[in-house]
């Protein structure tokens, strides 16, 4: 909302009224494209309307004349309706002109007055208040205007030196990407990809898949695509029934997974173009078992798949179960960030980045090839929990501990089992205690975090030796199938075996 603190009042013999004045009339009606919701709105009779209620993103943002009548309150109708007609987006033309709100009418009434000559000394003094980017975007539109409409001795042959000659305020929206923080830790993405392994397990087992309810199957496979896709909270809460699209082969190993999803903050609606990006074999029965339950459920008419409200409401689920799994607060653009990197490491081309971000300028993503140098050895470390990736270094777990140290330990904190019949002890500790861990021990213990596995390479070669019999067993008995959950659990449990000897040997070495 407007300030309520700003004059609202013009006086007829002004500067502001004068230019208003040699403005067109303002259209019947204004219309706008609101993505989320796919339809087209609009605002009737927007010169005597006191208000504008902008729908966006699945939010209602409410703009308010009132405050404002007279020639001011019709200037900041004409400054939307120009934001508009550049092709900027309804919700960001609505927050630079809440930015007015940092403008009193004086202020705008020496922006009208300044001239090509003055302006950039006025524009300093602005900035020297330290007012937000929102009000500069104001601030620029309203000049734009008098460029267009040749008011004020200024032209559109000023268009160029208004944006160069006055900056924005200084703001590095990159300084979390260059300084690591936006970054995802390597244990933190090893419970991600360990969590969306353990959903998809569940969700392929006809015994297992009927204990999982729509929400949760919607919150595994939002974060799914922030995490694997990096798509933003908007993309994620557009997706719709017929942007899934399920390929059977009449063979469920062989059945795929693949998403559209559209393409958002672009200033051209020329360049907008579907993002069609393929689900990972073994996550696609997230989606899946989600389409058969939404189809049960018979909640079609409901055109989201995730159901949700708004970006907002996307963005904030996503953000919850990140709470969960990685015990800090972190953010959709987080794992944006951190699936770019990811890519930008295993050697991407600026081409191939811009397309996976679903950017029309491939300059934007050059930040992340400058803190390459800095991450990649870190994120590519980082790669292969799981059959998604292909090898890891390091599993997040608590700590190696000795041979002396495990025997010390409680009886209750040393680990053993007989995962499928095969015994297997002295692999380590766990920190909590195996009695309240309610996964099987063994094949749950390596690539936890409570795991302290035994720093003795050659117990954990054994444990390998014997979990491969039992693969061959499978294999002789037909019971290998690859989406089978116990299958599944033995490939993912020798994988993180083989992760926990590279450690211990990169460490000898």
């Amino acid at each position: 909302m407007l300030s309520e603190d700003r004059k609202t009042h013009s006086s007829e013999g002004s500067v502001l009224a004068a230019i208003v004045a040699q403005l067109p009339t303002l259209p019947p009606v204004i219309r706008y494209y609101d993505e989320f919701n796919d339809k087209l709105c609009s605002i009737h009779d927007p010169f005597h309307a006191s208000e504008f209620r902008i729908c966006s993103r699945g939010t209602t943002t409410c703009i308010d004349f009132g405050r404002f009548p007279g020639a001011y309150g019709t200037l900041l109708k004409h400054v939307f309706l120009f934001l508009l007609s550049e092709d900027i987006s309804a919700s960001s033309a609505t927050l630079y002109v809440l930015g007015s709100a940092h403008f009193s009418e004086e202020d705008v009434e020496s922006v009208l007055n300044a001239g090509p000559t003055k302006i950039v000394h006025l524009w300093l003094r602005f900035l020297a208040r330290e007012i937000p980017a929102d009000a500069c975007h104001f601030g620029k539109a309203l000049l734009r205007i008098l460029c267009r409409h040749r008011l004020a001795n200024w032209s559109d042959s000023y268009l160029d030196f208004l944006s160069k000659s006055l900056p924005f305020p200084a703001y590095d929206k990159y300084a979390g990407i260059r300084s690591g923080e936006a970054f995802l830790l390597v244990e933190e993405q090893a419970s991600i990809v360990r969590y969306l392994d353990e959903m998809a397990t569940t969700a392929s087992s006809p015994s297992q898949k009927e204990s999982l309810n729509y929400q949760n199957l919607c919150d595994a496979a939002m974060l799914l695509c922030a995490f694997q896709f990096g798509m933003r909270p908007v993309q994620i809460a557009m997706l719709s029934f017929a942007d899934v699209r399920v390929r059977d082969m009449s063979d469920n190993n062989l059945a795929t997974v693949h998403l559209t999803f559209r393409m958002v903050k672009q200033r051209r609606a020329s360049v907008v173009k579907p993002l069609l990006r393929g689900v990972k074999r073994e996550w696609s029965p997230l989606f899946i078992e989600l389409m058969r339950q939404a189809n049960e459920r018979k909640k079609r008419a409901v055109d989201h798949i995730f159901e949700m409200q708004s970006s907002g409401h996307a963005g904030a689920r996503i953000a919850n179960r990140l709470r969960t799994l990685i015990g800090r607060d972190a953010s959709v653009t987080d794992l944006r960030h951190t699936a770019a990197q990811r890519l930008v490491d295993a050697g991407a081309s600026q081409e191939e980045l811009a397309e996976f971000l679903g950017h029309t300028d491939m300059t934007t993503g050059l930040v992340y090839f400058d803190t390459s140098a800095n991450q990649a050895e870190r994120v590519n470390k980082a790669l292969g929990i799981s059959d998604v990736y292909q090898r890891v270094a390091r599993i997040a777990h608590d700590r190696f501990i000795t041979a002396d140290e495990l025997i010390h330990l409680k009886g209750d904190q040393q680990i053993a089992g007989v995962p499928h019949g095969t015994p297997i002890a002295g692999i380590g500790g766990c920190s909590s205690g195996q009695p309240a861990c309610p996964y099987n021990p063994i094949l749950s213990c390596y690539g936890c975090r409570k795991f302290m596995p035994i720093h003795e390479v050659t117990i954990h070669h054994q444990v390998i030796a014997d979990l491969r019999k039992v693969v061959l067993l499978f294999n002789e008995t037909a019971r290998g199938e690859s989406t089978s959950p116990p299958y599944l659990q033995l490939q993912r449990t020798i994988a993180e075996v083989q992760a926990v000897i590279q450690e211990i040997e990169g460490d000898a070495a």
